[in-house]
């Protein structure tokens, strides 16, 4: 009994231990990356948001990818397509400053609602759809359930698909319950992203180098919060329960686009994910030696191939809406 009274003693100090690690590098990497947007109210919780360019030009929205934030864009991208465009990129729900009321918002077609009704409120519409990886798994899921409200779509290496395995530097958000996700999330899982952050950085970026400036200029910081870990867990559980609904009604698709990929991505197959969409009508492009990250390692390329998308949707038939 003496024994194991103190092997439970040790195991709660140990978790306290790493509780108060947890709330200091939650500290750090808010002030790595402040709010640098504004937030708007949502049902079910709020966007936070950075705009830039005028209104009255035709919207680019850009949506990133699981466990990301908006300065996967604000990077580069949204300078180099701001002169243009009204650009609005966005943190998903949960996701940077984002917040989401449950985990049951996590599902594709939830997020896509939250966004929308974010979009609607900024009297946005017809606006072209910008999705990195999981980000382009939700802006399909907004084609799909309001195409009226979307121009074109161009998307970046995105989710399409189930994929056989999570990839590896996402195992450990493979977590189904709520309340261990919230323990794991305020003990263990932000010291040993602390620790393993070099390797996962390099294993997303792969075959390319990671900027040197990820963690600050790039938002990487934020992800050493444990609402960054729950939002994760809750975001491959999401996907799990509604990715398969979503690729059987591609069929359905009414807005064309394209999708742009790197040739070496280690993360979602170019050939599994971005390939089969051509059958329902997006064009298909790869960037030969790069990998997943490339709003980051080639924003002058996504850029253009942006630029290039919403350009022939002025040009086809669809009316222009000047308000965006």
């Amino acid at each position: 009994m003496t024994t194991l009274l103190t092997i439970a003693l040790i195991i709660g100090a140990a978790l306290i231990l790493m509780h108060l690690w947890t709330r200091r590098l939650t500290r750090m990497g808010a002030q790595f990356v402040p709010q640098p947007g504004q937030i708007l109210r949502v049902n079910g919780g709020s966007i936070h948001y950075v705009e830039q360019g005028d209104p009255e030009k035709l919207t680019v929205v850009l949506i990133h990818g699981l466990t990301g934030q908006l300065q996967h864009f604000t990077y580069a991208m949204t300078d180099l397509l701001a002169d243009d465009f009204h650009v609005i990129a966005v943190d998903r729900p949960g996701c940077g400053y984002s917040t989401r009321d449950h985990a049951r918002l996590a599902t594709l077609p939830e997020q896509a609602r939250m966004i929308h009704e974010f979009l609607e409120a900024k009297g946005v519409s017809q606006a072209i759809l910008v999705g990195h990886s999981l980000g382009g798994a939700v802006s399909l899921a907004m084609a799909l359930d309001n195409p009226e409200r979307v121009r074109a779509l161009a998307l970046l290496a995105p989710l399409t698909h189930r994929v056989p395995s999570t990839p590896a530097i996402f195992k450990a958000l493979e977590i189904r319950t709520e309340w261990l996700r919230s323990l794991i999330a305020n003990t263990i899982a932000v010291p040993l992203a602390k620790t393993t952050a070099p390797h996962v950085i390099d294993e997303a970026f792969a075959p390319e180098p990671a900027p040197s400036d990820f963690l600050d200029r790039a938002g990487g910081a934020l992800g050493l919060r444990p609402s960054a870990y729950i939002t994760g867990s809750q975001d491959l559980a999401g996907v799990d329960a509604s990715i398969d609904a979503q690729s059987q009604r591609y069929h359905e698709l009414k807005v064309g686009g394209a999708i742009l990929y790197g040739a070496e991505d280690p993360i979602l197959s170019p050939s599994q994910q971005g390939a089969p969409m051509v059958e329902y009508g997006l064009s298909f492009e790869q960037l030969e030696n790069r990998g997943h990250m490339i709003p980051l390692t080639a924003p002058e390329a996504c850029a253009e191939f942006v630029r290039r998308m919403a350009n022939a949707s002025q040009s086809s038939s669809k009316p222009a809406d000047s308000a965006g």
